[in-house]
């Protein structure tokens, strides 16, 4: 059975690392990688770098592998992919599962202020503080560019793409990220606002502690919607368990039809 993993994330190698080490005759695993990131940590199995030319190349792409299961374990703010993933398992009747981290909670202590886009969040900042630590990742910052006054750090895996605020200083780093080092970055920066994607999982969670603690407002970005009727697991060990039940009914054998004894001649 060959299973293609739409990867790019901490999950989606964990699962190819779980599904390397199964010992399941024949199941080939392909991580699909966007290509977004010059020095990916490239997970185990094959590997292929690159779009798909939309759900109808995915589709296309399924079909001429003999793909037997499609795993989206794709960012939570990777936009239209998982919509082309549900497309194009559907156009090519192959099963897909979602494979998506929960989503981060406010706490007591918390001071939390939702926004529904970038743009939201740019909007919020001149009435929340003057030193922000920007950390939505290297794209979109054209929705911050047009604020002259602020103060911006910017955290990114890569040099962020312009156009970028003016004010702004970059530090590039990868995570995951210590609770004590987040609450130095604050103190070193003099931050007052934390601007974040609500993209969940432990790695980059200790900076909502640190700011919890230093009393500094938060704008949230909500997860984008994601299309309704794909099956979602929360962990990469429960997506090698739904793998395994797959592969399973792939290598049962089927069933011989019955043998009927040979009619006998009437003489």
């Amino acid at each position: 059975m060959h299973v293609l993993i739409l990867g790019g994330t901490t999950e989606a190698r964990r699962l190819a690392e779980l599904l390397a080490a199964e010992p399941l005759s024949g199941l080939r695993v392909t991580t699909s990688l966007a290509g977004r990131v010059a020095t990916p940590r490239t997970p185990p199995g094959e590997v292929r770098v690159g779009g798909f030319g939309g759900a109808e190349g995915l589709a296309r792409w399924l079909r001429e592998h003999t793909v037997g299961l499609l795993v989206d374990a794709t960012h939570p703010f990777a936009g239209t992919v998982g919509f082309h993933a549900a497309r194009a398992a559907a156009d090519a009747r192959v099963p897909l599962l979602a494979l998506r981290r929960p989503g981060w909670a406010p706490v007591e202590g918390d001071v939390w202020h939702e926004a529904g886009s970038l743009a939201e969040a740019a909007a919020l900042l001149p009435a929340l503080g003057r030193r922000i630590f920007l950390t939505t990742g290297r794209t979109g910052l054209a929705a911050f560019a047009d604020l002259a006054d602020p103060w911006f750090l910017v955290r990114s895996v890569e040099a962020p793409e312009a156009p970028c605020p003016p004010r702004t200083e970059v530090l590039l780093d990868r995570g995951p990220f210590t609770l004590a080092g987040e609450r130095e970055l604050l103190r070193r920066h003099r931050i007052d606002v934390l601007v974040t994607k609500d993209s969940g999982g432990a790695a980059t969670a200790p900076k909502l502690t640190a700011a919890r603690e230093a009393g500094l407002p938060v704008v949230v970005v909500r997860r984008p919607p994601v299309p309704g009727g794909v099956p979602v697991v929360a962990t990469p060990d429960e997506a090698a368990r739904r793998v395994g039940e797959v592969y399973a009914g792939h290598a049962a054998p089927r069933r011989a039809a019955p043998l009927t004894p040979p009619r006998r001649r009437s003489r």
